[in-house]
């Protein structure tokens, strides 16, 4: 692991590394966010994972998400990965916006080209937490996960798919069933095949209907007025209703933000709110 750079922020320090990943056969990088006390090693402190969006990269989150005097305040460290892996030599992995480079969709592909390499489920399930877990002073017995679009999917997945392994999940306008949306069918289609029955193991509506352990605290925000949501890409409604019929152990809070799009601003707006919810549930 090699450290890029590393910057001071309220009482703490952002640092960007790059490592080699067994996961995706490459180089991955990620942001972590440490606070003073786990600097010093004093303490070691709860890790909340952020999972950016389609076209996005590990920088998006700590440049404009507003999160940090948030977990600076409640000593929360912030790991926040890249989407994809980059420069795997695929090719037309640049050619489209909505697949391959910055759209890995946090599945483990099986199908040709993209089996080798897009394999972000694993890197952020395993691979990397295992190495923040070893390398920095955090608490993994009290980890969370979090992210926005496509990144919400991925947090939402995880969660389900690890039964108690997280605390708590939220998502900013999340695509929350990619089964029947665009914005799944396509990606799910290149990277896992035309046999429907392997999504529903990356189908966040599809999983809560199954889901089997502890009580999982969920919190979901989504903006009225976003572009994504009116032409059906997201289906937020989808997860509240299989999430009401199914009487699994689900605690959700979903709202509907009048007026916000599904830009930073909308996430900048209410990311407070989501550190305070991850915050109650680390503490427990």
């Amino acid at each position: 692991m090699e450290l890029v750079s590393k910057q001071r922020s309220f009482k703490g320090e952002v640092r960007k590394y790059t490592h080699h990943s067994t996961a995706t056969k490459g180089k991955m990088t990620f942001n972590i966010y440490l606070p003073d006390v786990a600097l010093t090693g004093k303490e070691r402190v709860p890790v909340l994972y952020y999972l950016s969006g389609l076209t996005c990269n590990e920088d998006n989150m700590i440049t404009k998400g507003g999160a940090l005097p948030y977990l600076s305040d409640e000593r929360i460290a912030l790991v926040a990965p890249d989407t994809s892996p980059r420069g795997a030599g695929i090719p037309g992995e640049d050619d489209d916006w909505e697949l391959g480079t910055g759209a890995g969709f946090y599945v483990d592909a099986t199908q040709d080209p993209w089996a080798q390499n897009y394999n972000m489920y694993s890197y952020v399930q395993s691979e990397l937490q295992q190495l923040v877990a070893e390398s920095f002073a955090v608490d993994a017995s009290r980890t969370s996960i979090f992210g926005h679009s496509m990144g919400g999917h991925g947090a939402l997945v995880l969660a389900l798919r690890n039964s108690g392994h997280y605390k708590s999940v939220s998502a900013f306008a999340p695509i929350c069933h990619p089964s029947t949306s665009n914005w799944g069918r396509k990606q799910l289609t290149a990277y896992l095949g035309s046999d429907e029955s392997a999504w529903a193991a990356y189908d966040a509506t599809e999983l809560v209907k199954v889901y089997d352990g502890p009580v999982l605290p969920v919190l979901v925000d989504q903006g009225d007025a976003d572009q994504f949501y009116s032409s059906k890409q997201l289906q937020p409604s989808h997860f509240v209703i299989a999430t009401e019929t199914s009487k699994r152990p689900i605690q959700l809070d979903s709202r509907m933000q009048p007026g916000y799009d599904h830009s930073y601003f909308f996430i900048q707006t209410f990311m407070k709110d989501h550190i305070v919810f991850h915050a109650r549930h680390l503490r427990m």
